[in-house]
């Protein structure tokens, strides 16, 4: 699909989007400085309130602990299914800092970095949203296009909508590991994303009180 006609999709279904969307380590103490954000971040970022370069740093903050405990996990896990599950708006893309038509959504730049250390460890990379299922194809490739490892998408089909978005996302986890695999981090920003189990740890980015989706 070229990105015209992922924006014109994109676009046409923004209001479903806007309806779809919804031991834990979080985020605490100081990290390095994030890359200048664009004009279009800024004004996002300004709008929700929230300051671009701190949830930058303090993003980092939490991945800069999930690394060393992806490396420890891998170190003797062969013969072992290993995954690593993430959520999709403000954890993996930066959805609220860019408009929906500025084509691809860009990568949380450490949560990408984590994907592609935990895949080079081989542990598959899992993707649970609560995106409606009709823009499943364009968010596989928005994540794919800025340098996500795919393994599994999963999506809220229509039965999913009646379910509250926790139980849905539990229940994608418990599927995964009805597959043989066992999920060493569970990595989300809202607390919908990684309570119910089915992880050895969590890792919460921050969603500063629900200001970020």
């Amino acid at each position: 699909m070229t990105r015209r006609g992922v924006g014109r999709r994109i676009g046409a279904i923004s209001a479903v989007v806007a309806l779809g969307i919804g031991g834990t380590v979080t985020a605490a103490g100081t990290a390095s400085a994030a890359p200048a954000p664009t004009t279009a971040s800024v004004a996002a970022a300004q709008a929700s309130g929230v300051d671009y370069a701190t949830w930058q740093n303090d993003v980092k903050t939490v991945v800069d602990q999930a690394m060393p405990y992806v490396q420890q996990r891998t170190a003797n896990a062969a013969g072992q299914k290993l995954a690593i599950v993430f959520d999709i708006d403000n954890t993996t893309l930066e959805t609220n800092f860019h408009p929906w038509y500025a084509l691809p959504t860009p990568a949380v730049k450490p949560s990408l970095a984590l994907a592609q250390y935990a895949k080079s460890r081989g542990v598959s990379v899992f993707f649970v949203t609560a995106r409606p299922g009709i823009i499943a194809a364009e968010s596989k490739w928005n994540l794919k296009t800025v340098g996500y490892p795919v393994d599994g998408l999963y999506v809220r089909d229509l039965p999913d909508l009646f379910d509250e978005v926790s139980t849905y996302k539990t229940g994608k986890r418990a599927e995964i590991e009805s597959h043989g695999y066992t999920i060493i981090a569970n990595v989300g920003n809202n607390d919908t994303d990684l309570v119910g189990g089915h992880a050895e740890r969590t890792f919460k980015l921050p969603d500063y009180d629900g200001q970020l989706s």
